[in-house]
């Protein structure tokens, strides 16, 4: 096998190949690194562009505004939950509103669903940018009526537009950021944008803590749904100021645009570029310009074949492992709090607002290392600290009867888990799925992620209560059963994405034993002195 880059040279060998180094001395190697098989991973090798070089510096302010997307889900995503419980909210619509037959969750999956059908569509046929401003208007909208609702009907209203928005968001902004992320930094860059849902979710849980005891009136609950709307307002100001996703032009026969975009931020200015080259080169090979993509109604290539099935089975599986993964610690908090003496309000709200730092605080530190170790290793290895916390949990919640001291561990260990969580699974929930789809199914496929994402936590959300209530601690197996099972299906069908090209992966798919073929090794030797081959 070869790999060749003229310029600087960058030459690879299978690793399994006769070893080069002692030949390659002679001439002029300068090191020798083991890569993935894949021709951008030989590249990157000798062109990874510092993080802070001028075509970086000039893509952060284009990717914060994308991120802003996955912030207003963590405003809904935390909002509703704890408004639910303020007293003035239960006076204005009922006490348990929120949970009485789970019908305002219900009417917000609703709304999902009813989205779903247009989200994938909206940003193949208008383009990211025009996807990511007509979700935010629908979020916006979703968040006055919920703010000024004054009856049920009002609320339900905006938890069904909520519902709409929410799943609209992720197509449009996470195909944008997938696709213009520079390819040696997509795991660090699309971590990031999971990991800004916290931003909405900080300061959701944050503004609720400090507003329940120390304001009065309806407007310590109207405040944080009105809140939702700051990071839509902030897309809807500057999504028409960054660029259209290159490849995304590229499917619609712009092909001049997309390269000006990718010289800019990922050529430092040059369209002769390898690391540009190799991007145009693929992406002509692998984007259809009349694909299903093209045709709102068409969703065949998430199922129509071998690899496509093991793309979406793929994408199902993180959302599912992602989700089901603990009982929603809203429900198990107060219960260990109780138990360990915690019995204030103020002091259970505080608890729960502690949870999006420490998730955030994990999620800062492991995008770090999602693109230095690979996906596989990491889901697999943050999986195995998430089932160990998960037994302890088990154990303290059998003994903690009694004995407030073990229902203060059993919460530190709900902490850790949630820190192991979000090192790994946090960004890869946003980036693998974004990953592992095809360039022409990656838009519909993102909002079947979005819709199970939702269906399994409303499961999660309402059946665990039950479970818990008619089980006790005995219920929590279920979870660590999950967890250990979602360890093997990582092991068997998960595939490596780490220092491929998009266009790369779908090869991978393509080969009858995708796993296997996505672990391949090869040995990439950077040098200045004469074109050398292997």
């Amino acid at each position: 096998m070869e790999k060749q880059v003229q310029g600087d040279k960058v030459v690879a060998a299978h690793v399994e190949d006769q070893d080069p180094v002692s030949d390659l001395e002679s001439h002029g190697a300068k090191h020798v690194v083991t890569t993935q098989d894949s021709r951008f991973a030989a590249i990157n090798a000798q062109y990874r562009p510092h993080p802070l070089s001028k075509g970086l510096l000039m893509l952060y302010p284009i990717l914060f505004v994308a991120f802003m997307n996955s912030a207003a889900n963590g405003f809904d995503g935390n909002t509703f939950g704890g408004v639910s419980s303020v007293k003035d909210f239960q006076a204005r619509f009922g006490t348990n509103v929120a949970s009485s037959d789970g019908f305002l969750a219900a009417i917000y999956i609703l709304g999902n669903v009813l989205g779903s059908f247009f989200a994938g569509p909206l940003a193949d046929r208008f383009g990211r940018r025009r996807g990511m401003f007509v979700a935010n208007i629908v979020v916006i909208i979703g968040s006055v009526v919920q703010a000024a609702a004054m009856q049920r009907r009002d609320m339900i209203a905006g938890r069904v537009v909520l519902g709409v928005g929410s799943v609209l968001l992720g197509p449009s902004a996470q195909s944008y950021t997938v696709e213009i992320s520079h390819p040696a930094y997509r795991g660090v860059m699309m971590g990031l944008y999971n990991g800004c849902y916290f931003i909405g979710a900080i300061v959701s849980t944050w503004l609720e803590y400090g507003i329940v005891d120390d304001v009065q009136g309806e407007i310590n609950w109207r405040i944080p749904m009105a809140t939702q709307g700051i990071p839509c307002i902030i897309v809807l100001v500057f999504v028409w100021f960054i660029p259209e996703s290159p490849r995304w032009l590229m499917s619609n026969g712009r092909e001049e645009e997309a390269l000006k975009i990718l010289a800019k931020y990922h050529g430092e200015g040059d369209a002769q570029h390898p690391v540009v080259q190799v991007e145009m080169a693929e992406m002509r090979e692998a984007i259809n310009t009349a694909g299903s993509d093209k045709k709102w109604y068409d969703y065949r290539e998430l199922f129509n074949s071998r690899s496509a099935r093991h793309r979406s089975f793929l994408v199902l599986c993180i959302g599912f492992f992602g989700q089901i993964d603990l009982p929603p610690t809203s429900y198990y908090m107060p219960l260990m709090a109780k138990t360990a003496g915690i019995v204030s309000n103020k002091q259970q709200l505080l608890m729960n607002a502690l949870q999006s730092p420490v998730m955030t605080i994990g999620t800062l530190l492991g995008v770090n290392f999602i693109d230095r170790y690979g996906r596989r290793p990491m889901l697999m290895g943050s999986s195995t600290i998430c089932s160990i916390c998960v037994l302890i949990v088990i154990i303290c919640s059998a003994n903690q009867a009694g004995h407030p001291s073990v229902g203060l561990a059993g919460i530190s260990f709900v902490y850790v888990f949630l820190f192991a969580f979000a090192f790994v699974w946090t960004p890869c929930q946003a980036l693998y799925p974004s990953e592992v789809l095809a360039y022409n199914a990656r838009a519909k496929g993102l909002a079947m992620s979005g819709l199970w994402l939702n269906i399994v936590s409303f499961i999660n959300t309402y059946a665990a209560p039950v479970g818990i209530t008619n089980s006790g601690w005995r219920f929590y197996i279920l979870y660590l059963a999950i967890d250990v099972a979602g360890i093997a299906f990582i092991y068997f069908t998960f595939v490596e994405t780490k220092g491929r090209s998009l266009e790369e992966i779908d090869e991978i798919f393509d080969d009858p034993h995708p796993v296997k073929a996505s672990l391949r090794k090869q040995k990439v030797i950077v040098q200045n002195g004469p074109e050398i081959q292997y």
